[in-house]
Formats: structure tokens, sequence, C-alpha cells
């Protein structure tokens, strides 16, 4: 049976992130299985840069335009993957239309918001509880992320929405690419304050600290950590390159729900040093692909005696294809929500 999905994201190009990744693959292979997806994303609206972080795009009064979309497309499953103005625009469709829906929580939100505002967690979740109230399944990442929600009063029907990795194409590679003092321990993400990359470059380590990213506090880290080599923004064969190039990939997010990223190291054969936290506790279960520890320094410091052999087969049991399956399995009809809500009234 092949479906026409509304996929409404906040999250998209030319930002480079789990988010974007994760729609991007689950999409490509649902277009490949024959459904038609109709993405609704900022690039087709008005924006504006999001404050302190410009790379950001928000949707400018988008609601008509997504609802006439909407309308055009008459979806069979509609997806929100974010919170933003796109999010709220379409949560606010759904609702006008009484259609059923599903969203999925990629971030933690009230954190960031806590990092970069002072906004209070406690009104960051009281948001988000109220955002999400309204759907029919919320798509989480992980078991850790459940329990969070729970723990933070969410009510509805929690789902497993894993994340991937394309092994072929990152996988290991000549280490001679990088020609640094070893051994090179290596950051790649967004250079911004929510990953906590200072945890990782206050460390006193041997050997090379590199960051591969841009983001809104390049320049200032690149200032303060001149011992540290800041590559800036690398794509395509470059990225994987570098990923493959390091000989242990430090992960210091506290935020993340996930981080696709400790897989594409570990495809690259690299081993992951990262905190106890939501997301490494969830994608490293294995004490032979990656140390957690509350001393990062001691978790580089074991990370690098692991095997890259180890550290590859543990991430070739992650597909996209395995997590596209149980994205369209967690979708709810749109449609047939309408009819069961027509006869809750008139039985009223």
């Amino acid at each position: 049976m092949t479906l026409r999905i509304a996929f409404i994201s906040d999250a998209w190009q030319p930002q480079i992130n789990g988010v974007v990744t994760t729609i991007e693959n689950t999409c490509a292979i649902l277009e490949r299985s024959g459904h038609q997806i109709k993405l609704i994303t900022p690039d087709q609206f008005k924006t504006i840069p999001c404050p302190t972080y410009p790379s950001i795009q928000l949707a400018l009064a988008c609601y008509g335009k997504l609802k006439n979309s909407l309308d055009e497309f008459n979806p069979q499953r509609i997806h929100i993957a974010t919170e933003g103005p796109l999010g709220m625009a379409a949560r606010r469709y759904c609702l006008n239309r009484r259609l059923a829906f599903t969203t999925s929580f990629h971030t933690l939100f009230a954190q960031y918001i806590n990092l970069r505002f002072k906004i209070p967690v406690s009104w960051g979740y009281g948001f988000l509880r109220w955002f999400h109230a309204p759907a029919k399944r919320v798509m989480v990442a992980t078991s850790s992320v459940e329990s969070e929600l729970k723990a933070r009063g969410f009510k509805n029907s929690l789902v497993r929405w894993s994340r991937g990795v394309d092994s072929d194409f990152f996988h290991p590679r000549n280490k001679n690419f990088i020609s640094l003092p070893r051994p090179v321990s290596m950051f790649v993400g967004r250079v911004a304050i929510e990953k906590n990359i200072e945890a990782f470059l206050t460390l006193d380590i041997s050997g090379t600290k590199v960051v591969v990213g841009d983001g809104p506090q390049l320049k200032e880290l690149r200032a303060k950590y001149p011992d540290t080599v800041f590559v800036g923004f690398q794509s395509g064969e470059l990225l994987a390159s570098y990923m493959a190039a390091a000989d242990v990939f430090v992960f210091p997010s506290r935020t993340d729900t996930f981080g696709i990223v400790m897989l594409d190291a570990l495809a690259s054969g690299i081993p992951v040093a990262a905190f106890p936290v939501t997301g490494p506790v969830d994608v490293i279960n294995s004490d032979k692909v990656g140390k957690l520890d509350e001393d990062l320094k001691k978790a580089i410091t074991e990370a690098l005696q692991l095997d890259s052999q180890d550290c590859r087969n543990y991430a070739l049991d992650y597909s996209w294809a395995n997590c596209t399956e149980q994205f369209i399995n967690n979708l709810v009809p749109a449609f047939e929500e309408i009819k069961q809500l027509e006869l809750i009234t008139d039985k009223a």
C-alpha cells in the first residue's frame, strides 16, 4: 500500500544535523518504496534568522501557504517533526480539520533554550507537553528519552524511531589524511554552546584536538583555544576522510537525544568517548566500542585502546532501512480519525 505522507519540519538544509539527516534518509527510502512525500520546510517560505543562531531560518507567516499546500496534497498520514513555526502551523491545521497526526522528539529543546536564553527548563517542558499533547503518537529515538518524557509528564503513546548510518559512505580510510601529532581526538558537529565542546577543549590530553564543524561559537573557541585545530565545516568525502583519520571521537554533549554522528564515527572504525548521559548511553551499548565516564579524560584514554573492527561491526547493525520501517509503522491514518471523532460526537 502506497501512501501520501506529509512531513513538516522546521529543521532543513542548509542545516546539517541529526534531524535533517534523519529526515533526508527516511524520506528518500519512503520515496524509493513508492510513497508520495510532501516535505514542508523553511526554504519554501519567507524566513528570518533564528536569534543567536543565524544559520537556522524560521518561517514567517506560514499558515496560509502551509494550509493550501496540505489541502492540495490531501495527505493520508501527517507527521510533524519539530516544534518551530512550521510545526506550530501544521499542528493548528490538523486541529482545525480534526486530523490525526504524529510528532517526534528530536532535541532536548527545554535544555537548549535554557542554555541560550536562560528560560527555566520547567517552562520549556510545559510548552513541549502542550505542543505534543494532541499527537496520537510521539516518536522518540531511545528508551532514555522515553523515560525522560514520561518523568516530565508526557501522557502520549511514546513509540520508537531509531537512527541509522550510511556504512558505505562512513568506513575506515587512510589515517595519513591528517598529519598531526597523535593521538588525534576529534569532535565533529555544530560548534554551539549546547554541544558542550569546552568540556573537551579544556582537557589536558596528549596528541592533538581537532574540531570539525561550524556554528555560532566557532570564532570564540578558535581564539580561546589556539592549540586546537579547527578545520571548519566539511561535507562529503572530506568529512568522511577527517572522521576516519581520528583516533578517538569525543562527544561531550549532554543535551542530545541520540547523536547520529557517533554512529558515523563507529562505522569509520573510530571508538567513542562521552559522558554517561542520554544519547551516548543508548548508542554505546558495548564497552568494546566506546567508553562513557563523567571523567571525560579517562573515557578518552580508555577508548583509545579499543579495536577499530569492533567499532565498525557494531555500527553495521544500524540501518536507515530499519529506521524507516519503524517510522512508517508508527504513522496513523489522518482521515480515519475524522470518522472516529464523528462517531464519538454522534453517540454523545
